[in-house]
C-alpha cells in the first residue's frame, strides 16, 4: 500500500483543465459545446489564419510556440485551444483568467516542470488572460521564454494594453475576425445535419424556416456561440408548441427580443442611417440614441455607424462645435480598438456629442460654392505677388513681388489681393450665429475689413 508507485500511475494526464473547455461530457451540454470542431478543417471562418504553413497549423502539429489569439466573443478562440489539445500528445491545462490567482499559476508551471523532466510538454491554455493582472503576468514570462509551456492566451481585449510587454514580445499575436454571414449560415447548416447537432425528441432533423434563419444570421452578428445558442433555444421552443419547423416566433420566443426588421444590406440599412443622421441634425438626442440602438442591436457595422457621425460632425455643426469633429474622430479610433459590445459607449458618447452640438451648415455650404464656382470655369491665374519665389528665373517674370508676410503687420493680416482677379470680391464661407460661429463671425469681419474685402450684405 505505501511501496513506490506504479510509473503508470505517474504518467501525465491527457487533460487538466478548469475552465470552458472541462466539464463538457453530461447530457445537458449545449449545442455550441457539442459542436466544437475536433480538427482544425472543422473551424468554421478564420481562414487567414489557417493556411499551409500557419501558425495555427504548426500548432496543432506539435511546434512550441506561445500565441495571443485576440478577437471578439464567438469567433473561435477556446476552438482553437481545443483543437490543440485533441491535436498534440502533449499534457493540456487550463486556466481561467477570472479564476486563477499567482498561486494557481505557480503550480501549474511546477507541474509542467516536472512533466517536462520526464519528457512530457504542456499546452497551457490561458482564457480571458487580459483578467490577470501584472503580478500574474510576469509569473509567466520565464515559462514562456524557456519554452517550459506551449502558451495559448485567448482574450477580447487589445493584447497592447492588457499584457505586458515583455510577454507579448515573445508570443506571437493572431487577430480573429468575426464570423461572416455565409459562416455563420453554414455553421447552422452544420447544427441541423451533423450527428452531435440538434435531434427532436423523437431523435429527427428539424426544419430552419428561411426567415429565421436570416433573423438567427442577423441577431448573431458574427459570434458562432450565440447563434448556435438562439438555434437552440428555438428548436426548444418549436418543440413545446409541438412542430418541429423553428420559424421566427420561434426565434423571437427564445431570444426574448424582438427580432429586429433591420436588415444590413437593404433598405433598413438605408432607412435607419438616414434617420439616425436627420435626428442628430435635427438635435434630438433621444431619437439619435433610438436608431443607434437599433443598428447596434441589428448588427450593423460600428465602423460604419461612426464614419457616418464623423461626416456629421463636419456637414451639420462645423465650426459651431468643432471639438465634436475630434470626438467622433476619436470614437471611430475606439471601436477600432476595442471592438463591440463596449464599443457601444463610445459611439453613444459621440452620438450625444453630435446631437447636442450648435448646427451649421457654413462649411457645406462654402465647400460647395467653392466647388460650384471651380465647375462653372470661374477662377483666374493665381496673383503674381502669391506665385512660388523659390527656384531660378521666378523673379524674372514678377513672381513673389510685392508680396506682404502676413506676420509682419498689425494682427498678423496683412491687405493683398488673394483670390483670382474674377473671384477678388468673392465671400463663400459665411458663420451662423450659433454656438462658436458667432465669435468666428465677429473675427472673420474684422478680418475682411483689415483685408479691405466688402462688408456682408444685408
Amino acid at each position: 500500500m505505501f511501496g513506490n508507485p506504479d510509473p503508470a500511475d505517474l504518467a501525465a494526464p491527457a487533460a487538466r483543465t478548469g475552465g470552458s473547455l472541462s466539464g463538457a461530457g453530461h447530457e445537458a451540454v449545449p449545442l455550441a459545446v457539442r459542436l466544437r470542431p475536433r480538427t482544425l478543417e472543422e473551424i468554421v471562418g478564420q481562414q487567414h489564419l489557417l493556411g499551409p504553413g500557419s501558425p495555427l497549423r504548426r500548432l496543432a502539429e506539435g511546434q512550441p510556440m506561445s500565441v495571443f489569439l485576440w478577437g471578439p466573443p464567438g469567433v473561435g478562440k477556446t476552438t482553437i485551444a481545443s483543437v490543440v489539445s485533441q491535436a498534440t500528445n502533449r499534457r493540456f491545462v487550463e486556466l481561467s483568467g477570472v479564476t486563477a490567482g499567482v498561486k494557481e499559476v505557480r503550480a501549474e508551471l511546477d507541474a509542467a516542470r516536472r512533466e517536462l523532466a520526464r519528457g512530457t510538454g504542456t499546452v497551457l491554455f490561458v482564457d480571458e488572460v487580459h483578467r490577470f493582472n501584472k503580478a500574474q503576468q510576469d509569473v509567466l514570462l520565464p515559462a514562456v521564454e524557456n519554452r517550459l509551456v506551449t502558451l495559448i492566451a485567448a482574450t477580447t481585449e487589445n493584447p497592447s494594453f492588457s499584457v505586458i510587454s515583455p510577454l507579448l514580445s515573445r508570443s506571437l499575436l493572431l487577430t480573429l475576425k468575426p464570423l461572416t454571414d455565409a459562416d455563420v449560415d453554414a455553421l447552422l447548416d452544420r447544427a441541423l445535419a451533423d450527428e452531435r447537432g440538434l435531434r427532436t425528441p423523437e431523435g429527427g432533423h428539424y426544419t430552419l424556416d428561411a426567415d429565421a434563419r436570416a433573423t438567427i444570421v442577423r441577431l448573431a452578428g458574427g459570434d458562432a456561440r450565440r447563434s448556435l445558442t438562439y438555434l437552440e433555444e428555438a428548436a426548444a421552443s418549436a418543440s413545446a408548441l409541438g412542430g418541429t419547423t423553428i420559424t421566427p416566433e420561434a426565434v423571437e420566443l427564445a431570444v426574448d427580443r424582438a427580432a429586429l426588421r433591420y436588415d444590413r444590406d437593404g433598405d433598413q440599412h438605408y432607412d435607419v442611417i438616414s434617420a439616425f443622421i436627420k435626428s442628430v441634425r435635427g438635435s434630438d438626442v433621444d431619437a439619435a440614441l433610438h436608431y443607434l440602438a437599433r443598428m447596434l442591436e441589428g448588427g450593423e457595422d460600428p465602423r460604419f455607424i461612426a464614419r457616418r457621425l464623423i461626416i456629421s460632425a463636419s456637414e451639420d455643426i462645423g465650426m459651431a462645435a468643432p471639438s465634436v469633429l475630434q470626438t467622433c474622430v476619436a470614437a471611430a479610433q475606439a471601436v477600432q480598438l476595442i471592438g463591440m459590445p463596449e464599443g457601444r459607449l463610445t459611439l453613444a458618447h459621440a452620438t450625444i456629442a453630435a446631437a447636442t452640438a450648435p448646427k451649421s451648415n457654413a462649411v457645406t455650404t462654402a465647400i460647395g460654392a467653392a466647388q460650384a464656382d471651380i465647375s462653372a470655369g470661374k477662377g483666374g491665374p493665381v496673383p503674381l505677388h502669391l506665385r512660388d519665389a523659390h527656384y531660378a528665373g521666378a523673379k524674372q517674370h514678377g513672381f513673389g513681388k510685392g508680396y506682404k508676410y502676413a506676420h509682419d503687420f498689425p494682427h498678423g493680416v496683412a491687405e493683398q489681393q488673394y483670390l483670382p482677379d474674377d473671384l477678388a470680391a468673392t465671400r463663400y464661407y459665411e458663420p451662423t450665429g450659433h454656438g462658436n460661429e458667432a465669435q468666428i463671425g465677429e473675427r472673420l469681419e474684422v478680418i475682411r475689413n483689415l483685408l479691405g474685402r466688402e462688408p456682408r450684405r444685408g
